[in-house]
């Protein structure tokens, strides 16, 4: 029989009050409503942790394990989450804007109603990694791969995604205005849903091989300089 998760609420958490809460902890630990931020908790064993609404503004995570955790309703603008293992990590209905993800570890991670405008997605392991109605304007997601992929309510706008893989991939809903497409491949794509405007002329390139709707082409052709009759 799994025992029961050891619940921590209402706290300020510094790093020595969690390690000794890990150091205590006969069972899962959970979190509610607790204030991380500004803490540094770097390369702590935190494996299978639950955050339930807690603060973690300016928190560093750097090379922590953090594989399994899940995240509902945090906040953690400005949070720093370079080199951690996110395996298999669940973060819902998560404020992460201007975040930090520099070679973290995200495969099998997934990300729902997130609001990560701003974040740094830079080198990182991306294996079955999912995102779904989230905010990723002015992110940084570069090189990677979303081929194959369903992509539910994205929010594109302004990110660059120079060298990202889009091939074959469906896009419900979302947007890719204004977004940095040097070297993005799209070739098989279904961009019917999702919103193009603003893209530059060399952009438009980026989309041979795609599926467009009728009014997308007018208005790709449109960013060319062409008049639609």
């Amino acid at each position: 029989m799994t025992s029961p998760a050891s619940a921590i609420t209402g706290e300020a958490i510094s790093r020595d009050r969690l390690e000794a809460c890990i150091a205590s902890a006969a069972s899962p630990l959970v979190f509610e409503q607790c204030d991380f931020d500004g803490s540094d908790l770097s390369r702590l064993k935190l494996h299978g942790i639950e955050f339930k609404n807690c603060s973690f503004a300016e928190t560093a995570f750097y090379a922590a394990d953090l594989s399994q955790a899940s995240w509902l309703g945090c906040r953690g603008r400005q949070a720093n989450f370079e080199a951690v293992d996110l395996t298999d990590a669940q973060f819902i209905d998560c404020d992460l804007n201007n975040s930090a993800w520099r070679r973290a570890r995200l495969s099998s991670a997934a990300f729902k109603g997130c609001k990560l405008t701003g974040a740094n997605f830079e080198e990182v392991a991306s294996l079955g990694l999912t995102f779904e109605d989230t905010l990723l304007i002015g992110a940084d997601l570069r090189k990677m791969s979303f081929r194959k992929m369903t992509l539910r309510q994205l929010d594109l706008s302004e990110a660059d995604l120079s060298g990202c893989d889009f091939r074959e991939a469906v896009f419900e809903g979302g947007s890719l205005r204004h977004a940095h497409l040097k070297l993005t491949r799209f070739e098989g794509a279904d961009l019917r849903e999702a919103e193009l405007g603003g893209l530059k002329l060399l952009d438009t390139k980026a989309f041979k091989g795609a599926t467009v709707s009728y009014r997308q082409a007018a208005q790709l052709l449109g960013e060319l300089g062409l008049n639609v009759a």
